[in-house]
């Protein structure tokens, strides 16, 4: 696959105006399909819970040859953004990730999907807001060949849904809460981190899955301002924990690390664990 870094904003701009501006009208709980050349999305939403909460779902399939992004794109691209009008009654409270991959195409190096994907959403009723019959959405993301073309489609969804809901959109928004990475378990964790003095080189010591050799894992780590860092400098393996020394580049002038939290995903043994590292 040939890839160009994405776009300078204003003729990203350009290209938002020309690409498929999409009005996908309610077919019950799932909306019509919008379409661009790079691919296509809709938006599936289940009946409420007790509790009034929505579990929905964002499906995107690239086309062959397309790739869209996670929510830290990599050196280039554009993570999907998704807004709902303040007149729906409903807020989005979660918007969850299956397991990205990291796609190298020489300097460049992104973090995505190069195949169909869905991503787990919740919806929570807006405070002092009556849940209107309609729920309307706006998701914007990325997809990306030789240039990266940005699609924004507009969702309209009926509401008015049976207590039940069908048990297709049911199982597809479950199998992708199914693709999440999964939390930090005993033999699965980061144990301890650190960021040296000058905030040049960030110190991770991991708990692996039983049998995961020395340069399986796949580390992924997302700072501030949507900074990604993929590189190790140093990987040292002493029973099931692995220590690495990840270089920290192009950090904000006077960045103070106190306080603050980073991300972290791991794959390894054809397991992904997400957590966060936080900073005293």
């Amino acid at each position: 696959m040939t890839h160009l870094s994405c776009l300078p904003a204003a003729k990203a701009a350009v290209v938002a105006v020309a690409a498929t501006l999409c009005f996908a009208p309610a077919k019950a709980a799932t909306s019509e399909w919008a379409v661009n050349e790079g691919g296509r999305m809709r938006l599936v939403v289940l009946p409420a819970d007790s509790g009034g909460k929505r579990a929905a779902a964002l499906q995107i399939e690239p086309s062959a040859g397309w790739i869209t992004y996670w929510r830290e794109p990599g050196d280039a691209g554009i993570p999907p953004a998704i807004s709902l009008a303040p007149e729906s009654g409903y807020t989005l409270s979660e918007v969850a990730f299956p397991v990205p991959k990291r796609i190298d195409n020489g300097d460049m190096r992104d973090i995505g999907y190069d195949e169909a994907v869905t991503l787990p959403l919740t919806l929570s009723r807006s405070p002092g807001s009556a849940p209107a019959d309609e729920l309307k959405a706006s998701v914007f993301i990325g997809l990306c060949k030789n240039i990266c073309i940005p699609f924004q489609a507009e969702f309209q969804l009926s509401l008015e849904l049976s207590d039940a809901a069908l048990a297709e959109e049911a199982a597809l928004v479950a199998s992708a809460r199914e693709a999440l990475p999964e939390h930090p378990s005993p033999d699965f964790s980061v144990r301890q981190h650190a960021l040296n003095a000058d905030a040049t080189s960030l110190s991770v010591t991991l708990t692996l899955p039983e049998g995961v050799a020395k340069e399986e894992p796949e580390i992924i780590i997302t700072g501030p301002s949507g900074r990604v860092f993929l590189d190790q400098s140093e990987r040292q393996l002493s029973g099931r924990e692995l220590t690495v020394a990840v270089p920290i580049k192009g950090l904000p002038r006077h960045y103070d690390i106190h306080g603050k939290s980073w991300g972290i995903l791991v794959k390894a043994g054809g397991r992904a664990m997400e957590t966060t590292l936080a900073f005293d």
